[in-house]
């Protein structure tokens, strides 16, 4: 009988630890939609309008975010793990024929689309870099 027992507490034991594992596991996964939104958040001022699809699907591995340049370009962008690329040139469309290449960085597939990025993108920095130098002067 306490055999029996101690085969029971350690199979309690065995399910805990694995549940205990599992919400760990989850915790390394990503949600494409939150680093969608944070894309959004952090390059908004480089480009006329950007903003992640409500109606195209996103999931814990992809999410597509729209993007209009400066130039009015519009663009339908897939975020995934092996990164950012062009899916479509128009909002909320994803044209299955493009075969466009992965960008590592959100800087990289701006700078590809949109001369214009790279001038707001150095002008933010010199506005950012002018305030730093008053704070300290101050």
């Amino acid at each position: 009988m306490e055999t029996d027992y101690s085969h029971m507490e350690f199979s309690n034991n065995i399910e805990i630890e694995d549940s205990a594992f599992q919400d760990f596991e989850r915790t390394d996964v990503k949600d494409m939609r939150l680093e969608a939104e944070a894309v959004v958040n952090d390059f908004l001022f480089a480009v006329s309008n950007m903003f992640v699809s409500k109606s195209l699907p996103c999931s814990d591995d992809v999410a597509y975010i729209n993007v209009e340049t400066r130039k009015r370009n519009k663009y339908c962008l897939e975020l995934s793990e092996e990164g950012l690329r062009v899916v479509g040139y128009a909002f909320d469309h994803v044209d299955d024929n493009i075969q466009t290449p992965y960008h590592e960085t959100v800087y990289s597939l701006l700078d590809t689309l949109s001369p214009a990025y790279r001038e707001a993108f150095g002008n933010a920095l010199l506005r950012r870099l002018e305030a730093l130098k008053q704070d300290g002067q101050s």
